[in-house]
């Protein structure tokens, strides 16, 4: 994702998003998958929305499996049934070491239904230092680029993840009669 396009977000206000993500992460129910066990992985994501708040979610699941729901449609459900429409950043998060969880493709279209294109979406590793008060180095300087940013976060923006997606503005074009 380009730097010109992100939007400017406050390094402590990141990190506890990002920390948000890890504590909701570590509350996933997975008991048909084993998607929680240590060996595999649980999810969790947070919303970071204009007003400042931070809103997360895990993944549940259900012993008829389809009616599961992932860590941010989670996130997103909570969001939508206190009012809250509107965010400026999403962060995910698994048990993988390596930041390689990306929203399935299901919930990329319900995050694209709240998020204009350029929002970031922070995919995390495990590895992320959660359990510090302060943010690490590279995230006060925002260098997204080092090395140890690399082995812990990857950033993408809503159009990179779903390009040419179908939103609500599709609703309102016009129609041949």
């Amino acid at each position: 994702m380009s730097t010109e396009s992100r939007p400017q977000i406050d390094p402590k206000v990141l990190h506890k998003l990002f920390c948000a993500a890890s504590t909701y992460r570590d509350r996933a129910y997975a008991p048909y998958s084993h998607f929680n066990d240590s060996n595999m992985s649980s999810v969790g994501a947070a919303l970071l929305t204009t007003t400042g708040e931070i809103i997360g979610g895990c993944n549940i699941e259900n012993a008829a499996y389809s009616p599961g729901i992932c860590a941010e449609r989670t996130a997103i459900a909570k969001a939508v049934s206190e009012g809250i429409k509107t965010f400026t950043a999403v962060a995910v998060t698994s048990s993988i070491p390596s930041p390689s969880t990306t929203p399935c493709g299901v919930c990329r279209q319900v995050l694209r239904e709240f998020l204009p294109p350029h929002i970031p979406i922070y995919m995390l590793s495990s590895t992320y230092p959660s359990s510090s008060e302060m943010p690490p180095d590279w995230l006060v300087r925002q260098d997204w680029k080092s090395e140890e940013a690399t082995k812990v976060v990857d950033v993408e923006s809503m159009e990179s993840l779903l390009p040419k997606a179908f939103g609500p503005s599709h609703l309102d074009l016009p129609r041949d009669p």
